[in-house]
């Protein structure tokens, strides 16, 4: 067995990005109605990402990014114009918050309903990473109250023996998949937020490359060979 820790930094951030714009402008629901001859604009009013504050890689858009990383990158932040923050901080500053780190003890649930209670009405919460970072209960909560005015998942809790897997003549067993499934303002997609052309390459060049230094009792390929950037949310 070997592992590629980290391949294309480019295809996760930028599939974060798109889930954010698509819910941020209403693209499932307006695209949902034009297939039922619905033109009308109502409830279709999004807001600019200009000049808004976003715990993630945004600021091509003008926005204020705000981070909050356990093992900050200070020279990074400084180049990329990254404020580093605690995470309560993020959480009560941040209309849009991305997720991008992995599943440890520390970061089991670390959006839970406290979490969700300290942030912005209407805030966007974006997860590319690991189901588990997210208590799917309290999400559901904050989906029902209004608090929260999207979510755009990649990963999921419970998505094991459900993602990868065409269940469409079948009925769903998961009551709070189900449930994430009836909200319009939740775009979820089914852990793909790694696959492009090129992260692809990169998985199987490093695994090959890594499988030829076991082989030849050489070291793995250390990860910061792998271009990835520093994991920040």
């Amino acid at each position: 067995m070997t592992r590629v820790p980290a391949y294309s930094p480019y295809a996760v951030a930028e599939h974060a990005v798109a889930l954010l714009l698509a819910l941020d402008r209403k693209i499932p629901r307006a695209s949902n109605r034009v297939h039922d001859l619905n033109f009308s604009l109502n409830g279709l009013v999004g807001f600019d990402l200009h000049g808004k504050t976003a715990g993630q890689i945004l600021r091509g858009f003008g926005m204020k990014v705000l981070a909050f990383d356990m093992v900050p990158s200070h020279d990074w932040a400084k180049e990329h114009g990254v404020i580093y923050t605690d995470a309560k901080t993020l959480a009560h500053e941040s209309e849009a918050i991305s997720l991008h780190t992995p599943l440890t003890p520390e970061t089991y649930h670390i959006i839970r309903r406290e979490t969700l209670e300290l942030m912005k009405p209407g805030v966007i919460l974006i997860n590319v990473s690991r189901g588990a970072l997210i208590d799917t209960k309290a999400l559901i909560e904050g989906l029902k109250s209004g608090r929260i005015g999207g979510v755009g998942l990649d990963v999921y809790e419970e998505e094991e023996g459900v993602f990868f897997e065409d269940l469409s003549g079948q009925i769903l067993h998961d009551d709070e998949l189900a449930r994430l499934l009836t909200f319009p303002n939740v775009l979820i997609t089914a852990h793909q937020a790694f696959l492009t052309q090129e992260a692809l390459a990169e998985i199987a060049r490093v695994t090959v490359a890594n499988l030829i230094a076991f082989a030849t009792s050489q070291p793995f390929l250390p990860e910061t060979s792998l271009s990835a950037q520093p994991k920040t949310q």
